[in-house]
């Protein structure tokens, strides 16, 4: 994260977002060593104070997001009707060759896009093939220290391939094709698992508010000694869990197969669940699943951007809340949603859930949907603090421009922030008391020579990966053929408009 910014400031004359009142009211706040001290009107700051005038700005906690994935900034745009199952087909292509230089500048895309649109946070699932190392994770985290985020960094494992995964999808394939995805096997469990207690072993950037996770990518992407063998690490290192769980009709399918009941059950069952595991997407999440999910203490993250992009199919984000689940908010990875903007979350998780019935009383609120994107994601993070502007809370503040056209006029603050903000009105970002972005401007990165390096690797991973993209286009066609079909199997619920 940024340096925290020593010393008092007192931020005076901005309208403070409070989901109480419909329309936001003036408060100042005092800031002190990079936490908010004291919020209320016309407060008086000691003498020597730094003062930051917010007449005519609109201030908001910053957003947090719960679930993204830094590795998929160099590889944003390059698909288009693609499903998960493709995305996945397609990840040896999209994000092969990385070297180490690589991986620091496809998390620093993220992390200043994210920061410019209002994000002060993230859980950051990072994927290095073949699997983690001290140096990779590193560079990530430094990544986001460079911009001035708070982060939680997961490495995302496996140990067995998307093709052994799915039933039947390997002996689909062509002879030629089966052979070549055989070369792209994952080393065995044993050693990605020494890899991780490695990462965490030696991780420096806690006091940075930079934590480390243990992301197990997909349950049936591990063997039930992997994945309990992830559990496990966890506990040992005190660091939380997450997967994406329940994300496509083909998983939640292929799970029933395999372990003869719902993805979310043979977690419970292999002692995984609990306050510190986070699944995302969880659209093909059944009643049982949510109770189970909110008994454990567990959190989830709502994707409504790459849920719809992949075609995966709507989140019911009313019957979670309902059910007593916490929810955060998630913008997932570049290569997926294209973007990492929470503005276009929470407009999306909002649009999604109108789309499910013709009953009002049924949508989740505009209320639910901010408190997703800022604490109930700051909860899944397991980070304290953020989330909210509050005495005692850590000084993360986003100022928006009334001015602004989406604040023309300005009639009830939270249903606007959720509905017409895109965060072309951001003028200001705030991290530990610090002005990160400040007038529109990103103070902590240059944009200008970011653009530079990233068109330069571009044009380098473009040539190394030639190959990888010749193998996905023969593998496009099996894959998009098959999963659609392996998908019209029967299942008990229904996650599509239609179907």
């Amino acid at each position: 994260m940024a340096e925290i910014q020593p010393g008092i400031t007192l931020i005076a004359g901005g309208r403070l977002t409070d989901p109480a009142l419909r329309r936001a009211e003036p408060a100042d706040i005092l800031v002190e060593d990079g936490i908010i001290r004291a919020v209320g009107p016309d407060l008086a700051a000691p003498e020597g104070a730094r003062r930051i005038e917010a007449a005519g700005l609109l201030l908001h906690p910053g957003l947090v997001n719960a679930h993204t994935h830094g590795h998929g900034g160099l590889a944003r745009g390059q698909g288009d009707r693609w499903t998960l199952e493709l995305l996945l087909a397609a990840a040896p292509w999209i994000g092969g060759n990385r070297a180490l230089s690589d991986k620091k500048l496809t998390a620093q895309i993220c992390a200043a896009e994210m920061v410019l649109k209002g994000c002060t946070a993230a859980y950051d699932l990072y994927y290095e093939f073949p699997g983690p190392s001290r140096d990779g994770m590193d560079a990530a985290a430094e990544a986001y220290a460079g911009v001035g985020m708070r982060a939680v960094l997961a490495p995302m494992v496996a140990d067995t391939t998307f093709y052994d995964a799915i039933p039947g999808l390997r002996d689909s394939l062509p002879p030629a094709l089966q052979a070549a995805v055989d070369r792209m096997r994952l080393p065995a469990g044993e050693a990605t698992l020494a890899g991780i207690a490695e990462v965490l072993r030696h991780w420096r950037w806690n006091g940075q508010d930079i934590r480390a996770a243990v992301a197990p990518t997909i349950p049936l992407h591990c063997s039930t000694e992997f994945l309990c063998g992830c559990g496990r690490l966890a506990r040992e290192h005190g660091v939380p869990l997450h997967s994406h769980v329940g994300e496509s009709k083909v998983q939640a399918l292929a799970g029933m197969q395999r372990y003869g009941r719902t993805l979310v059950a043979e977690l419970d069952a292999q002692g995984l669940l609990g306050p510190d595991f986070t699944a995302a997407h969880a659209v093909w999440l059944d009643d049982d699943d949510l109770r189970r999910m909110a008994d454990r203490g567990a959190s989830l993250v709502h994707n409504p951007g790459s849920n719809m992009r992949l075609g995966n199919g709507l989140f019911r984000l009313r019957q979670a809340l309902d059910a007593g689940v916490n929810v955060g908010l998630g913008t997932d990875g570049a290569s997926c949603s294209d973007n990492q903007n929470m503005y276009e979350a929470m407009r999306g998780a909002s649009m999604v859930s109108k789309g499910q019935g013709p009953d009002p009383r049924g949508w989740a609120s505009a209320d639910e949907i901010y408190r997703a994107a800022t604490v109930g994601s700051a909860r899944a993070l397991g980070l304290e603090g953020i989330g909210r502007i509050a005495p005692g809370m850590k000084a993360d503040i986003v100022f928006l421009d009334l001015a602004a056209i989406s604040w023309i006029p300005h009639n009830w603050t939270v249903n606007q922030l959720v509905h017409a903000e895109d965060a072309t009105s951001v003028r200001h970002v705030m991290i530990a008391g610090r002005m990160v972005v400040q007038d529109r401007t990103l103070l902590t990165l240059d944009l200008a020579k970011l653009a530079r390096e990233a068109e330069a690797a571009r044009e380098r991973l473009e040539a190394l990966n030639a190959s990888g993209k010749i193998l996905f286009e023969q593998l496009e066609p099996v894959v998009g053929a098959f999963c659609p079909a392996f998908a019209r199997q029967p299942y008990p619920l229904n996650r599509y408009v239609c179907d």
